[in-house]
């Protein structure tokens, strides 16, 4: 693997350094985020400014371009997310034979149902804040593959993505040979950041699951500090079919003496995960008791907060994304990385507050009510559970005040649509339902019986291209005239989001 730069590297001491020197050489830059702008179709010109993006191009060097595609195919020739043989004994081999990576950096593991991937952005930039070298390994992506894999809060390079993957084959091969069935794309894709951040190195790894805890690929890693994002009904063909049974399965995250930030949960899931943590004598910080929000208030742009942490109040903080649940998200997060430094526990006192504020007033999470044009305003969230979207729904209400909002809904076959749709009910004056492009896409024909069930057929709009449904709703939206305050939110699936954003010409 490619020799680190000296830049890249901390001295060795570095590691043996109490928390005040760390908080002391806390540096004044945001993390580098990539700001790619271009157009793959746009369908209208969008009247205002368009801001940054952190969501990768595909590689301007058709050679590059040609490379990352072989490795996107091979790895699509593997089981995909949702085929799974709930197992570690792959990814764990797979780790042996690489000399285990994961072991070679602390981690912070985080599970969950809903606000993994923001609450994950957000402990990414907490840590860059304090001079941390971060890598971060979420799922699924929203347009690009080598989004899942960030080092410093940027995705990893197209070059080294690949390099990555073709470090690791052979090995991936020896193992497809040993065991009854091959790595599967996301036990793959787990390897690689596994790899990468030793390789990087980096000096802690913020590691989301793919889907429940205690079998996910992931949980090969020995987390000191353990999330538990808010748990709801998904997936329960394989988690189970109540919150308890959902989280007997996440608390598979929680190790032996670890630190566990419990977001608000209900109450069997709750009983659920105490109970694990008593056994494993974890330490539990639980949201509403130990750590919590003391108040919030609308902001342009955001939300203004005061969180109250494991070390004390934090306050005047703002956070450019909107919603209730990223406030909380919030909350999680700070308490997350305040266990990390030892805070509450080993360590008196807060982190520094202004080094705080810069870090949350530089969390992006593109695809959670993510603005992406204007004139109508258009929205896109990735939520795609009925948890998910009344967060969403909520949150969108709050911080919009559209006087009409047109859904374009896109979802997974697999997911409780109903559920979806009657949570999105309240806020749409009508839908246009329409599927994305990947094999998991729920017909749109299909969709439409079951929302017409739920607004009537004069609300539902039919349009299975989702160019078409994106033009359609735009167009309702117009009908009211610019000023009329209308907008569109595009919905239901992470992927509908990520194709939607390539349309409207953020990539």
């Amino acid at each position: 693997m490619s020799e680190p730069r000296p830049s890249d590297r901390h001295d060795a001491s570095e590691s043996d350094d109490t928390f005040a020197e760390i908080v002391d050489e806390a540096t004044q830059r945001d993390p580098d985020l990539a700001v790619i702008e271009a157009g793959s179709r746009t369908l209208r010109t969008a009247s205002g400014p368009v801001p940054g993006d952190e969501v990768p191009a595909r590689p301007a060097d058709p050679e590059v371009d040609k490379a990352l595609r072989a490795v996107e195919q091979e790895l699509a020739g593997r089981w995909g997310e949702t085929k799974l043989e709930p197992s570690v004994a792959r990814i764990a081999a797979l780790m042996d034979v690489l000399g285990d990576p994961q072991h070679a950096y602390p981690s912070i593991h985080i599970t969950g149902t809903n606000g993994k991937t923001s609450t994950a952005r957000m402990i990414e930039a907490l840590l860059g804040a304090f001079d941390l070298r971060t890598g971060r390994y979420t799922s699924p992506h929203v347009q690009s593959i080598t989004e899942r894999i960030s080092l410093d809060g940027s995705p990893m390079d197209p070059e080294r993505f690949i390099e990555t993957y073709r470090d690791i084959k052979p090995y991936v091969e020896m193992v497809d040979a040993q065991q009854p069935y091959r790595l599967s794309f996301f036990e793959v894709l787990t390897g690689m950041a596994y790899a990468a951040f030793a390789d990087a190195p980096v000096d802690v790894a913020v590691v989301e699951v793919g889907m429940g805890g205690s079998w996910d690929a992931t949980n090969v890693i020995d987390a000191s500090v353990a999330v538990v994002t808010p748990i709801s009904l998904d997936h329960t063909d394989r988690l189970g079919t109540t919150p308890a049974e959902i989280a007997g399965e996440k608390a598979g995250v929680i190790k032996q003496d670890a630190t566990v930030i419990l977001a608000q949960q209900p109450v069997d899931a709750a009983q659920v995960m105490l109970k694990k943590a008593v056994e494993v004598d974890a330490t539990v910080a639980r949201e509403g008791m130990e750590f919590g929000i003391v108040s919030r208030e609308i902001a342009v742009g955001g939300q203004l907060l005061t969180l109250r942490g494991l070390g004390g109040e934090y306050e005047e903080i703002f956070l450019p994304l909107y919603g209730a649940h990223q406030a909380h998200n919030a909350a999680v997060a700070l308490s997350a990385v305040e266990a990390f430094f030892g805070i509450g526990a080993e360590q008196p006192g807060s982190l520094d507050h202004d080094t705080i504020r810069r870090a949350f007033a530089s969390v992006r999470s593109p695809g959670r009510l993510e603005v992406v044009r204007s004139s109508p305003t258009v929205v896109l969230d990735a939520a795609h559970n009925p948890a998910g979207a009344r967060a969403t729904a909520d949150g969108l209400s709050e911080a919009f005040g559209f006087s009409r909002l047109i859904g374009v809904v896109g979802a997974s076959d697999d997911k409780d649509v109903r559920g979806l749709l009657e949570a999105f009910e309240p806020i749409f004056a009508e839908v246009v339902v329409t599927q994305n492009s990947t094999a998991r896409a729920m017909n749109a024909d299909a969709l439409a019986a079951v929302a017409v069930e739920v607004f009537g057929g004069d609300r539902v709009q039919v349009e299975p291209r989702l160019d078409d449904a994106l033009e359609a709703a735009i167009t309702l939206a117009e009908e009211e005239n610019e000023y009329a305050g209308a907008g569109v939110l595009v919905t239901g699936s992470v992927i509908t989001v990520g194709e939607a954003r390539l349309l409207l010409g953020r990539h």
